[in-house]
């Protein structure tokens, strides 16, 4: 093995082993915390009580610091889950002590749909779920899941300036970070704009859109989930739901590295919730599009080497919120 393979190899595990530290709670990172705990919870149908096997539960962290621990090719679940066995139960063992939010996926998308897990059903907005507490040592209940019957959302996304179709945009329910080679992360749109989402639950569902060289919004033309105009899904019923990608404000900079990553990536967060708002491809510099009034954090994934907050901060809470107005901003990252 090459000098320069080994050193790639320590690094990537280097940055690995970071992401997932990085992804527990604070309270599960810091000396003298307690044991991993657990989750469990039965999946049924919500109509006939029935349980439902497979389907699947993603922790989602409240924190948002551990929320922000999402690399290349990953959708923004957090690192725990589990799936229900044959009678429904789902246990979720390991798990690092703090707050979490549960994403229920369905085995079988065309009988229910997905859904965020509140206290007394489902709901497709991760704000209204209910937040469990996971403590060392012990099992939590989580409320029960009652899976409804799916439905659909379809649309046009257009460039906001010229009205044109926006071709491969991604739309998503839950942000993920594209990965440049392996692309088939869906749904994205058509060469005339159109998406389909299949299988979300009968609830309001707030969701994401993000294309190249234009502005990542949420439903609604807004740059936070929290303000965001959901979208009423209804079961085996097809929503509709259009939107236009304004060009948004330059944000962009320098990268200086000694070595350049092969896959090497700017990413911003929302300052407040750690959701990704916008990924650029770096390589002697990169280009974001975000919009006037977001406060973001940004993360340069560019080299063989752990990744780099803003102002060289150790990690997300420590990172430097950059305010975007209406001017280009200018933000370089020097890794020498």
């Amino acid at each position: 093995m090459s000098r320069t393979l080994l050193r790639h190899l320590t690094a990537t595990i280097a940055v690995a082993l970071l992401v997932v530290e990085a992804a527990a709670p604070a309270a599960a990172r810091s000396p003298g915390s307690s044991a991993p705990g657990g989750v469990r919870t039965v999946v049924r149908d919500a109509a006939t009580g029935v349980p439902v096997p497979r389907a699947c539960a993603a922790l989602v962290p409240v924190d948002a610091a551990a929320l922000a621990a999402v690399t290349l090719g990953e959708d923004q679940l957090g690192r725990y889950g589990g799936c229900a066995d044959e009678q429904g139960v789902l246990v979720t063992g390991d798990v690092a002590p703090g707050k979490y939010r549960l994403l229920v996926r369905p085995y079988d998308t065309t009988t229910h749909g997905w859904q965020w897990v509140g206290r007394h059903g489902g709901t497709g907005d991760g704000e209204r779920a209910q937040v469990v507490q996971v403590r060392g040592g012990a099992v939590t209940d989580a409320p029960t899941v009652r899976l409804d019957p799916p439905g659909t959302i379809v649309g046009v996304v257009t460039d906001a300036a010229t009205g044109a179709p926006v071709n491969r945009a991604l739309v998503m329910v839950v942000p993920y970070v594209p990965h440049p080679k392996y692309d088939d992360h869906g749904p994205t749109t058509d060469e005339d704009g159109r998406y389909t989402i299949t299988g979300l639950g009968p609830y309001h569902w707030p969701v994401q859109f993000a294309a190249a060289g234009l502005a990542t919004v949420w439903s609604g033309g807004v740059g936070g989930r929290q303000q965001a105009r959901p979208v009423r899904v209804r079961a085996h019923q097809t929503a509709t739901l259009n939107q236009a990608l304004p060009a948004g404000v330059p944000l962009g900079g320098a990268v200086v590295v000694d070595e350049l990553a092969t896959y090497a990536q700017v990413i911003a967060f929302d300052a407040a919730t750690g959701d990704l708002a916008g990924v650029a491809d770096a390589g002697s510099g990169y280009a974001l599009r975000l919009l006037p009034g977001q406060r973001v954090k940004l993360r340069c994934d560019c080299a063989y080497a752990p990744p780099v907050w803003h102002r060289d901060a150790a990690g997300f809470d420590a990172a430097t919120a950059v305010r975007v107005r209406r001017a280009p901003v200018v933000v370089d990252f020097n890794l020498d």
